[in-house]
């Protein structure tokens, strides 16, 4: 897989922010992980970029993806 910059947005007791940050670690996917819960300007930018409050929300290279998506993930990280 390319290297592409990808951000998840997240919080420690969401299963699918699990799910997404295990998928990424087990394809050696580099990925900046934000606690949203954490830090609330993080969680206003993640708002503006995906237009969402749930998490998780993925950023490929400015593709916003919400939710575990273990397909998309691999189509975009390959492309």
């Amino acid at each position: 897989m390319k290297n592409k910059k990808v951000i998840v947005y997240s919080t420690p007791t969401c299963p699918y922010c699990v799910y997404t940050k295990k998928y990424f670690n087990d394809n050696n996917v580099v990925f900046e992980d934000i606690d949203v819960s954490r830090d609330r300007a993080k969680a206003q930018e993640m708002i503006e970029k995906s237009g969402q409050m749930g998490v998780p929300v993925i950023d490929i290279d400015g593709e916003i993806l919400v939710g575990f998506q273990p397909a998309v993930f691999e189509k975009l990280l390959k492309n």
